[in-house]
């Protein structure tokens, strides 16, 4: 028989409890009265769990109720097996309230992962010490509901309805370069030097190898970026960038650390690449999230703001 199959249905789980209540009250009238229901009712479901099992469990008088051999035997494992459920039911809920318990299993894009959430995990885990993780950093799309995920971290648009989405963090593209490659090169001062100037290219981008930038009138320019270097590897752009190779399109979050020491500079800042989305934390619901999963989201959207630390250092 499949596992499945053996499980109890509803008449099977009534005639239990009434065996149960009867035997530990030792009368039909007392669990009658516990249970809420009739005592002819009670007696009609114990007659059925006998027939259905085959042996007395019960002996009956005019003003007593006794257990048989059976009877106490089969009470032992029901009240065991009424125990085991009361815990599981516990300990599932306690997934869902109270203090946030066992593993979360978070998805995270490879760099913006290493370099932003990595560092801080184990703050997380010393404030959620019941809470194990277990992180995969890719950047390929994740199903998190196909492949068991708790939470994922995505960057940009978000495309899938299903999913439910909490902006924890804005993000803003910008052009950049060293100050040895602006002096060498000059800096550009619209949207068109960079067709003529060595570029450094993110394949990964959804436009590639198109850049768009749009003006505070408006007024929006596309240029086909070409240069040097052309990579999947957004960090080996950065460090190509800091010696000087070419200009790069890059996001706050990238080169933050760098345009703090200088090693890279902003350029064209009157012409903003069109933006694409924001940073998000995305569940598959939100109905009855486990408190693990919400303790993760509100401990990284507080991790965010009000400042992003990329912005900090």
């Amino acid at each position: 028989m499949h596992p499945m199959q053996q499980w109890l249905d509803g008449n099977q789980i009534a005639e239990i409890a009434a065996f149960t209540a009867v035997a530990e009250q030792g009368s039909f009238t007392k669990a009658a009265a516990i249970l809420g229901r009739d005592a002819t009712v009670l007696s009609r479901r114990v007659q059925s769990l006998e027939r259905r099992l085959g042996v007395q469990l019960l002996t009956r008088t005019t003003r007593h109720v006794a257990l048989t051999e059976a009877g106490a035997a089969f009470l032992a494992r029901a009240q065991a097996i009424s125990a085991a459920l009361a815990d599981a039911e516990e300990e599932a809920s306690t997934h869902g309230r109270g203090a946030p318990r066992g593993t979360l299993r978070l998805a995270l894009p490879a760099t913006f992962g290493r370099m932003w959430i990595a560092p801080y995990l184990p703050e997380f885990m010393a404030a959620y010490p019941q809470v194990g993780i277990d992180v995969s950093y890719s950047n390929r799309f994740i199903d998190l509901v196909a492949e068991g995920f708790d939470v994922a971290v995505r960057l940009g648009e978000l495309a899938d309805s299903r999913l439910v989405a909490r902006r924890i963090a804005p993000r803003r593209r910008l052009l950049c370069a060293a100050p040895d490659f602006l002096d060498r090169y000059g800096a550009p001062t619209k949207p068109e030097d960079l067709a003529r100037s060595p570029c450094l290219v993110f394949t990964g981008l959804a436009s590639h190898p198109n850049w768009t930038f749009v003006n505070a009138q408006g007024e929006r320019a596309t240029i086909r970026a070409q240069g040097p270097l052309v990579s999947d590897d957004a960090e080996a752009l950065v460090h190509a960038a800091v010696r000087g190779m070419g200009i790069m399109l890059s996001t706050d979050w990238l080169v933050g650390r760098e345009l703090a020491a200088g090693t890279l500079v902003p350029v064209l800042t009157e012409w903003l690449p069109r933006d694409e989305g924001a940073i998000y934390t995305v569940v598959p619901t939100n109905r009855l999230l486990p408190a693990k999963t919400r303790a993760f989201i509100d401990w990284i959207a507080g991790r965010f703001s009000p400042t992003v630390p990329w912005r900090a250092e």
